[in-house]
């Protein structure tokens, strides 16, 4: 099981590293790249059409401002796309954001809230685990944790009281 994700810039990164040591901890194996659906057209074009390949199944892709990558990568690919709209500007994300969710009719891309990259690996983790007993179940153990967690800070509100 393999990931790519793709930043419009290095800047990002702060934000993507999270999602990369989610898959990491499901097993899941990543490939990072830096590439501008403007500045290096081309080189997202070529990335996109070996991913295949190279074993890579989902794509996360991170952009701000016009955040126009997400929906060039898809248009280039028909496997699963996840965007993350990054807040970049003084827009506070809210325009990449809205680059990233209108898409035209048949060329879809998944779209994660402002600087969701952990909910876009979590996504990712979801459907390789569609064909993966093994992965679901530690999807669902990773679930469990959560629900564990909530519960131990509400104990600690209840305490409080």
């Amino acid at each position: 099981m393999k990931a790519a994700i793709i930043m419009g810039s290095d800047s990002d990164w702060p934000i993507l590293k999270p999602a990369v040591d989610i898959l990491k901890s499901f097993g899941i194996e990543a490939e990072v790249v830096v590439a501008s659906a403007h500045r290096t057209p081309g080189k997202v074009r070529d990335f996109v059409l070996a991913a295949p390949e190279k074993g890579i199944s989902v794509f996360i892709v991170a952009a701000g401002a016009a955040a126009h990558l997400a929906g060039v990568v898809a248009s280039y690919t028909t496997l699963p796309v996840i965007g993350v709209p990054i807040n970049a500007t003084a827009l506070n994300g809210m325009d990449a954001l809205l680059s990233t969710v209108q898409m035209p009719s048949g060329v879809p891309v998944a779209t994660m809230a402002i600087n969701g990259a952990k909910n876009a690996a979590i996504f990712a983790v979801q459907i390789f685990a569609v064909g993966n007993a093994e992965l679901a179940g530690k999807r669902a153990a990773y679930r469990e944790k959560m629900v564990e967690e909530v519960e131990k800070k509400a104990a600690r509100v209840a305490a409080q009281l």
